[in-house]
């Protein structure tokens, strides 16, 4: 049987809820994935200054089902990458899962993969600026084709579960079982 992969890209200033609350959701779902660097090594520091191992390095980055680009400061790195720029648009064209949250979707801008979809990102004109040929819209989470975009550290959660979704698993036990329900009614 098929087990779904997704990886989450890492770069120095990452914000920490967005990336690692993220890959506890899905570990928790019983989602393969890995923390991949973008950097030399497999030290990585989020924006808060805790140092995290990476799994992986960038390198054979096609095994994925979806790659993961959370925002902090960390998301201008990513989207001055061009490999992950590349990345991001050989996924598009192969109709792969690409999520981003933050500051993050605009990466997807700059790779040119939003013309015409919904997306969300943390407001702000820098980030905005990169999603003008997409239809912005002001909600937690959106999903618009193989694209699912969010706003920020406060959206992590209702990202992390959406994914898991995304990625073939029903999610109602574990946001049962992780308290959200019972606080976000």
């Amino acid at each position: 049987m098929y087990k779904v992969k997704a990886a989450i890209l890492l770069a120095d200033g990452f914000e920490e809820i967005e990336a690692l609350g993220v890959v506890d959701i899905l570990r928790r779902a019983n989602i393969d994935i890995d923390t991949v660097s973008v950097q030399e090594g497999f030290d990585v520091t989020s924006s808060r200054e805790i140092c995290v191992k990476a799994d992986k390095l960038f390198v054979n980055m096609d095994q994925y089902d979806m790659i993961i680009l959370p925002g902090g400061a960390g998301a201008w790195k990513l989207r001055e990458d061009p490999r992950v720029i590349e990345l991001v648009q050989k996924y598009d064209k192969a109709n792969k899962m690409i999520a981003a949250i933050c500051a993050a979707p605009m990466v997807l801008g700059k790779a040119g993969v939003v013309k015409g979809k919904k997306v969300t990102s943390y407001p702000g004109e820098e980030i905005e600026s990169y999603l003008k040929e997409a239809t912005y819209v002001n909600e937690r989470v959106v999903t618009d084709g193989n694209i699912t975009t969010s706003r920020g550290p406060f959206t992590a959660f209702d990202f992390g579960y959406a994914l898991v979704e995304r990625l073939g698993k029903d999610p109602a036990d574990l946001k049962e079982g992780m308290l959200y329900n019972m606080f976000t009614k």
